[in-house]
């Protein structure tokens, strides 16, 4: 915690670069579950569909047990069977209102998603639905509104924001490797030729979601918009269960100066922080009974959103538990060239990383907008052999053919290294092989 300290008089004095430009502004915490008797019927069906088109070159390994084969990083997610391809991204539908419609006080909120991505695939894919949100909101205390059921954690902007409203199509490094979490049983380090040695995610994504209870509430003091919130979970994302005796404990504050507007396009200026503390069981090397880990998180940032400009920025610092790719940069499963040993999905139980983004975005003229985000991630940083250093430019244009249809266009200009390893090592020559990519999305909500 003690870096996080450190971290933030930085990432304060660049508030004030921020203030020129503009971006997601939105609160969050305050745009589900808490509407009016005029806003939230007994039941409102909504949701959005987002076709995907995806490429990379599919440059094979370079160097390694598995040379020549592809590297998990090229392929096209979530089957990891190909380097480009179309997909559905995401399609889900849900409704939500008030439980009853003398009582505005009582809201909920169900959603399920049917497209192929990391909360249906593996054990489904296209179709295969699975309940992503199941809440309700009691809003009956004044200053401390309740949520209970399986819903969005109060934490980093990316995950905790709506995401048909995104900016870009993918997520930053960090988000995606240390946020959205996977669920595996080992640490990888048990090698082999079985298909239970790749040491696959045992079920679906965190996708930023939990199962468990949530105090929170907005205050308006003058023009801020002032938020807190506190939470109790499971720890297992939307699996709806708890694998071991801990729990998890989130918290999340912020003050925005409101500008203009409201909903997820209001104008303002906003400064956050939030905390995930957590524990995990895994099992290490050779023996057979799993141990518990940590698993904490934070992040301290700003968003800016005014007129035509867009900005925001964040800090980030995972500890404890780290995700750390698979052997050789490999398929997962996959047989290396000697046909002794599958790749795995490998943890680090004690380890550490942080990472930060940039994002500035610019509507250049009616309908169109321009975005560019930088986002770094250093993973590892307790271990050098195993550090690994991500930076990803990504160039972006957006153009609204309505309030509610858009196509997004993305061009990530990627690079990893492994900074602590002479560059004719394996691990350097296996992560030169890092293609750039390109996506193309559209967004319809209905």
């Amino acid at each position: 915690m003690n870096k996080v300290v450190k971290t933030t008089a930085a990432v304060i004095a660049c508030t004030g670069l921020f203030t020129a430009f503009n971006a997601q502004a939105a609160n969050w915490l305050m745009l589900q579950g808490t509407e009016s008797s005029s806003s939230a019927p007994r039941a409102k069906v909504w949701g959005f569909i987002q076709p995907t088109y995806s490429y990379t070159e599919g440059t094979p390994l370079k160097a390694g047990p598995w040379e020549g084969q592809d590297a998990q990083f090229n392929l096209h997610a979530p089957q990891l069977d190909s380097n480009k391809g179309f997909n559905i991204r995401r399609a889900r539908i849900g409704v939500r209102g008030q439980g009853h419609p003398l009582n505005a006080k009582v809201n909920y909120f169900l959603l399920a998603e049917f497209g192929s991505n990391g909360i249906t695939w593996p054990g489904g894919g296209l179709g295969a639905a699975r309940l992503s949100d199941a809440s309700v909101t009691i809003n009956y205390i004044p200053g401390a509104r309740v949520r209970a059921g399986l819903f969005k954690t109060p934490t980093a902007e990316e995950g905790l924001q709506a995401i048909h409203v995104f900016d870009y199509v993918n997520f930053t490094s960090f988000t995606d490797q240390m946020l959205l979490e996977r669920h595996l049983i080992a640490d990888g380090s048990q090698n082999g030729t079985t298909p239970d040695i790749a040491n696959a995610p045992v079920g679906p994504v965190g996708a930023f979601r939990d199962v468990g209870v949530q105090i929170f509430d907005s205050f308006m003091v003058s023009s801020w918009d002032l938020s807190y919130a506190l939470m109790v979970g499971n720890g297992s994302g939307i699996t709806g269960k708890n694998n071991n005796s801990s729990m998890d404990r989130y918290g999340y504050f912020s003050a925005e100066k409101v500008f203009a507007g409201k909903g997820p396009r209001r104008q303002g200026l906003k400064m956050f922080a939030w905390g995930q503390m957590g524990e995990r069981d895994l099992v290490v090397g050779t023996d057979d009974t799993a141990s518990s880990f940590d698993r904490n998180r934070y992040g301290l940032g700003v968003t800016f959103r005014k007129s035509r400009w867009r900005a925001s920025a964040e800090y980030l610092i995972a500890d404890g538990m780290i995700l750390n790719g698979t052997d050789g940069g490999a398929r997962v499963g996959a047989l290396n060239n000697a046909g002794t040993t599958r790749a795995s999905f490998n943890m680090l139980p004690e380890d550490e990383a942080n990472g930060y983004y940039l994002h500035f975005g610019a509507e250049v003229i009616n309908r169109l907008e321009l975005d560019i985000r930088y986002d770094v991630l250093n993973r590892g940083t307790e271990t050098a052999s195993e550090e690994r250093k991500f930076e990803t430019i990504t160039l972006g244009a957006q153009w609204f053919f309505d309030l509610k249809n858009r196509i997004t266009l993305n061009y990530e200009i990627r690079s990893l290294e492994a900074p602590n390893l002479p560059a004719s090592s394996i691990p350097s020559q296996v992560v030169e092989g890092i293609d750039d990519r390109v996506t193309l999305q559209l967004t319809s909500i209905f």
